[in-house]
């Protein structure tokens, strides 16, 4: 049961990150609750966006290729510290709904970590063989 929750979990933040990543690249400027998303460096929009595709690729791609699995939690771990990243920066600027939406993401990450590393690793092709 907890790994149908974990692989459900990795599903929803890859589709997640995947949506926040494209958001990175190609901001909408008709969208006023997304207008801080000018408010940031152009190269650190872009780093942020590399990287939260590089997580999406992490959260599935070792899971489904049973190789790398050690990148899962990984990746889910980045996650919570771009989370952290995002709260800090809506702080100042007094964002409360976008630091709850947040706060709920990284819990979600790290769940996916600690449960991924912990609780109910992937398995290897390795594993699978013996």
């Amino acid at each position: 049961m907890m790994t149908i929750i974990l692989w459900i979990l990795q599903v929803l933040l890859a589709v997640t990150f995947a949506y926040h990543g494209y958001l990175k690249f190609v901001p909408p400027a008709d969208l006023p609750f997304l207008a801080w998303l000018y408010d940031i460096p152009l190269g650190l929009r872009i780093f942020i966006g590399v990287a939260e595709f590089a997580a999406v690729i992490g959260l599935i791609l070792p899971g489904v290729m049973k190789t790398y699995t050690w990148l899962t939690p990984l990746a889910a771990l980045g996650l919570v510290i771009n989370m952290v990243g995002a709260i800090i920066f809506h702080i100042p600027r007094g964002e409360i709904v976008m630091i709850q939406g947040n706060i709920f993401l990284l819990v979600l990450a790290a769940l996916v970590a600690y449960g991924r590393w912990r609780i109910r690793p992937l398995p290897t092709q390795l594993e699978n063989t013996i």
